[in-house]
């Protein structure tokens, strides 16, 4: 038996946020004495998955199938189910994404497990029952819930635990794994897909500068572009924004938007509103820069700064190159 992490790839390497999903699967693994396996979906380079091993993977189940190079939730959960049956894992670990959460319940469906997803921290286990913790009413409160069906199935979101990005160890053992996989969850194909390139993904960002209406035009970002490059983070923005059209919509952060949880998050010139902080309240640090002293995100940003963006954003960009 052991624990097992499903991982996401992108192009080939494995996600930053799957690494976190491995050492969080690893200190489970370490509390029920038993060892961690992940599973790899698509064509990967051997070397990439051997990776995992550094986060606590002692091996890494690779399906080599190029039909699962685009996302596929109903092929990727049948590969779950029938990794889960052949290591008899007890206990599987998702990452939390659009496509984790997919996969979950279908797989879920499947084992009969119990599954939690967006889970914020590592489980209280008491016998077979794990108590888990995660974020209810858009981050306003926190639920607890056993789990105490035999298997469980943990989906948990990016900063459920600190992370050691340097994490070294041996290389995990990468072994063939040839799951059945039937025509059905292949009937419909993607046939390409078009991503944004050249820019750090929001989901996967560690430091993200967001603005708000508060830089008052689009001519006006190349003062959180700067920062944003300097600090090597990502940039979003809020709905209003958006909707302006003084961003593309894919910057959108908030509930109606992408939902991010990076262990920094700068927010300029936006005021707070609850579906804003929806989409943020995952951030392990949450630093405001307003001039309202007034504007209800101060109430749940770690650190404030009142003033003005005009005069605090190229101040923060020549520290931020200071430390180079």
């Amino acid at each position: 038996m052991s624990v097992l992490i499903y991982i996401e790839l992108d192009k080939g390497s494995v996600k930053k946020t799957s690494f976190g999903a491995i050492q969080y699967g690893a200190m489970i693994a370490a509390k029920l004495g038993t060892t961690t396996t992940a599973l790899s979906l698509g064509t990967a380079n051997s070397s990439e998955l051997e990776q995992a091993g550094h986060h606590g993977a002692a091996k890494v189940l690779h399906v080599a199938d190029p039909r699962l190079d685009h996302e596929n939730s109903l092929a990727y959960a049948e590969a779950l189910v029938q990794a889960a049956e052949q290591e008899e894992s007890e206990v599987i670990i998702i990452p939390k994404s659009g496509l984790g959460d997919a996969v979950a319940a279908r797989a879920g469906a499947r084992l009969k497990a119990a599954v939690v997803s967006g889970i914020t921290g590592l489980p209280e286990i008491t016998g077979d029952t794990f108590r888990v913790t995660k974020r209810i009413f858009s981050g306003k409160a926190f639920a607890s819930i056993d789990m105490a069906a035999a298997r469980k199935i943990l989906v948990i979101q990016k900063n459920a635990i600190e992370t050691d990005e340097n994490a070294t160890g041996s290389p995990a053992q990468v072994e063939a794994f040839s799951p059945v996989l039937s025509e059905a969850g292949f009937k419909a194909k993607v046939i390409s897909t078009e991503k944004v390139t050249n820019e750090i993904s929001l989901t996967e960002a560690e430091i993200i500068v967001s603005g708000g209406r508060g830089l008052k035009g689009p001519e006006n970002w190349h003062l959180l572009l700067d920062l944003a490059s300097a600090l090597g983070a990502a940039t979003g923005c809020s709905k209003p924004v958006s909707d302006l059209d003084w961003r593309p919509h894919h910057e959108h952060i908030g509930q109606t938007g992408i939902k991010v949880t990076p262990g920094l998050y700068i927010a300029c010139g936006i005021s707070g509103a609850i579906q804003h902080l929806a989409g943020v309240n995952g951030s392990r640090c949450i630093v405001v820069i307003n001039k309202d002293p007034e504007a209800p995100f101060f109430k749940s940003a770690d650190y404030g700064i009142v003033g003005d963006i005009f005069e605090i954003l190229p101040r923060l960009t020549d520290a931020a190159r200071k430390l180079r």
